[in-house]
């Protein structure tokens, strides 16, 4: 889809259609909505007078407009977007997804968003842009019979703020768009079509395509690093781990030596459980068991195009995680990189045995700020549901800076507790520490085995196992994997970035 941003007026726009948000209970003989009602011939304030459009969040009224109407396009798309004051850049994203995957459905092939947020126009342009290419993903690309092939090729955000200013915003959030779908597609890969090996070449080519630095170490090397958690882990599959590194290095002189920020995420591209096998019902979706890793790829290769002045390391460790004779079984004794010794009580808690390495690898390489992302644990989802992500660590400056970002973006982060009792759970009585903590506190556990390997750092993890697949498609998005935290990690870029310069 091509996407432009166009300054002036909407009235002036050739598109098929425009969009535009109406908010709860405004008034159709006032302000914007007035003048958009004498160009439309009337049929704006019939809808609202009818209370067919009351501007409730995700009400949407969609118009023919008459021959005598006063604008290029012949068909308006009116959509509820809540209260004013509460139409930030996250409810810009969803009323501009609504829009695209509603008018794609009527076949319509370019599409007008007018710009109604109280926000700076580059934010609410990168927003928009951002919710119009999410809105694009689809769960069929192995489909072959009733594919749906309506697509839509253009998208103007309408603004009458400087037009350079918009542009900007289109611009990045067009890079932010596409590379939430590039994790949504990794995501979506079936085990047999994504293994560590394909992950490690798509990461490689998406490297070179945007000029970051890449590095992938094979088993040998691994065993070198001393990386026995990771290793113990694909043991059981005939498909070698792999570690997938990335870096972003800003343009010389632009950088900040003394820190560097790494994004670890796990990239387990099946989860069997190992020995400890998992239920056969449902098994299907462990697919998605790498979204973590594709979190990262995403944002590093946003984070490739926007061109921030921090620089950024990506680590992903990937691996399957499958029965077989030569697989670690439980009650194994495994060696980590930094020398800890594990003592794996079941096997399918294998995430946190390849970020623990990962970690401590991230941190070999000069990492001083570590945020670790996995589909860690069952325990998160009854904990928190699909609605938000949990966050723990051991910097509370940066879990309140994560919890921020996500919320300017629209995506929401929990904090939960790490205190010091929660790892005498993970005592081993013949090993430093064991892999599992028992039924109680699932997801804290492993927090807390994760901190075991983040000494010295600035570290917060997040445990997205609830929210990176949605069960049910949304207006603005299908069902699936949802790509969250990659809009996220790019904000905190950008605050970073911004916290650096004195702004």
């Amino acid at each position: 889809m091509r996407v432009e941003a166009r300054s002036g007026r909407y009235q002036d726009v050739d598109v098929q259609a425009i969009a535009v948000a109406v908010f709860k209970d405004e008034k159709a003989d006032e302000g914007f909505l007035k003048d958009l009602d004498a160009v439309a011939g009337g049929m704006v304030k019939a809808v609202i007078d009818s209370e067919e459009l009351k501007g409730k969040e995700g009400e949407t009224v969609y118009l023919h407009l008459p021959a005598d109407a006063k604008l290029k396009t012949r068909r308006l798309l009116l959509i509820g977007a809540g209260e004013k004051q509460e139409h930030l850049a996250a409810q810009v994203s969803m009323v501009a997804g609504t829009a695209v995957r509603l008018l794609r459905a009527k076949n319509v092939k370019s599409i007008g968003y007018v710009s109604r947020a109280d926000l700076d126009a580059e934010v609410s342009a990168t927003a928009a842009v951002e919710g119009a290419i999410m809105a694009l993903f689809d769960l069929d690309k192995y489909r072959t019979v009733d594919k749906d092939t309506k697509t839509v090729e253009q998208f103007v955000v309408i603004s009458e703020a400087d037009e350079q200013e918009i542009k900007r915003g289109v611009s990045r959030g067009q890079a932010i768009g596409e590379s939430v779908n590039f994790t949504r597609d990794l995501a979506n890969e079936p085990g047999g079509s994504l293994t560590p090996t394909d992950m490690a070449e798509r990461a490689t080519a998406m490297a070179n395509e945007f000029g970051l630095s890449v590095d992938v170490l094979d088993e040998a090397r691994m065993q070198q690093e001393g990386m026995g958690s990771l290793l113990s882990v694909s043991r059981g599959s005939e498909e070698p781990a792999k570690l997938i590194v990335v870096k972003y290095t800003p343009a010389a002189g632009r950088a900040n030596d003394k820190e560097l920020l790494a994004f670890v995420g796990k990239g387990i591209t099946f989860d069997s459980g190992g020995i400890s096998l998992k239920p056969g019902e449902n098994m299907e979706l462990m697919k998605y068991d790498m979204t973590g890793g594709a979190t990262v790829l995403g944002a590093m290769r946003a984070i490739a195009q926007v061109k921030p002045s921090v620089p950024v390391l990506g680590v992903v460790p990937c691996s399957e995680n499958l029965p077989s004779g030569k697989a670690t079984k439980p009650g194994d004794v495994v060696t980590a990189m930094t020398g800890k010794t594990i003592e794996v009580i079941n096997t399918d808690a294998e995430g946190r045995l390849i970020l623990a390495d990962a970690i401590a690898y991230a941190k070999k390489l000069g990492a001083t700020k570590v945020i670790d992302m996995a589909t860690l644990t069952g325990a998160v989802s009854i904990a928190l549901g699909d609605v938000n992500t949990a966050v723990l660590g051991t910097d509370q400056a940066l879990i309140d800076e994560i919890i921020a970002a996500g919320k300017e973006v629209g995506e929401k982060f929990w904090q939960l507790p790490l205190d010091k009792e929660y790892s005498k759970q993970i005592k081993s009585d013949i090993a430093d520490i064991k892999n599992v903590g028992g039924r109680k506190a699932g997801t804290i556990t492993a927090a807390a085995f994760l901190k075991e390997f983040a000494d010295g750092l600035s570290w917060a993890h997040l445990d997205i196992a609830g929210t990176a697949w949605g069960d049910e498609a949304k207006p603005y998005r299908s069902k699936g994997p949802t790509g969250v935290a990659v809009r996220t990690l790019l904000n905190i870029v950008r605050r970073l970035e911004r916290s650096q310069a004195g702004n």
